[in-house]
């Protein structure tokens, strides 16, 4: 069963998996009168497959990949787009790591953080999914504010829903979904505090 909640971390999906599984062809969509330049893409792997004709491209061994203030570590990556034009991912992990997802939000002094065992992208629905053992949590200053637990946490950037679901191979205890989010005034605080310790400390720079 899929347990649907409105999170405060609505960019972390457009600005994360989907720019990084997309390997940087057209996958964040901000909502801007004057959209930013699309930020450069860099994969580094131990070994790169590429098929043009399949449209697919397949990197693995230590596969770091990077495109702006976001990262994605995993030991492989897949990629591929149909003939629509509809593009589709998978990151994926050896036994015993992590596929993981950090995306930067400097003008909020945040830091959204996914883990999983996988995690997987369809452009068609505007959905990412975090699989085994899934994580998402934002911090705010370095401290952790909201926080979902699940065997899957997915997130559709068209409506900004996440839904999570329990299993046995769920993350919180007993295979249940676990969300914490502490009071929106108390995040908006932590904000403002940051805001006003960077600013004295630039000003005594």
């Amino acid at each position: 069963m899929m347990h649907s909640l409105i999170s405060p971390m609505r960019s972390f999906a457009a600005r994360a998996l989907s720019a990084c599984l997309l390997l940087g062809a057209a996958a964040a969509h901000a909502q801007q009168a004057a959209p930013a330049e699309e930020p450069s893409t860099l994969i580094l792997s131990d070994t790169l497959h590429y098929d043009d004709i399949k449209r697919q491209s397949i990197f693995t061994g230590n596969v770091v990949l990077t495109r702006g203030l976001m990262k994605l570590t995993a030991d492989r990556l897949e990629a591929h787009e149909d003939a629509a034009g509809n593009q589709f991912g998978t990151a994926t992990a050896n036994k015993g790591n992590i596929v993981t997802i950090r995306q930067e939000r400097p003008e909020s002094f945040e830091v959204i953080e996914g883990t999983g065992l996988r995690a997987e992208y369809n452009s068609t629905k505007g959905e990412f999914d975090l699989i085994g053992q899934a994580i998402v949590t934002r911090f705010i200053c370095g401290k952790p504010f909201d926080t979902i637990r699940g065997e899957r946490v997915r997130y559709n950037e068209k409506t900004g829903v996440y839904q999570a679901q329990g299993g046995p191979n769920s993350s919180a205890p007993g295979g249940r979904v676990r969300s914490l989010a502490p009071p929106r005034a108390k995040a908006d605080a932590a904000i403002a505090e940051c805001r006003a310790k960077r600013g004295s400390a630039a000003k005594q720079g």
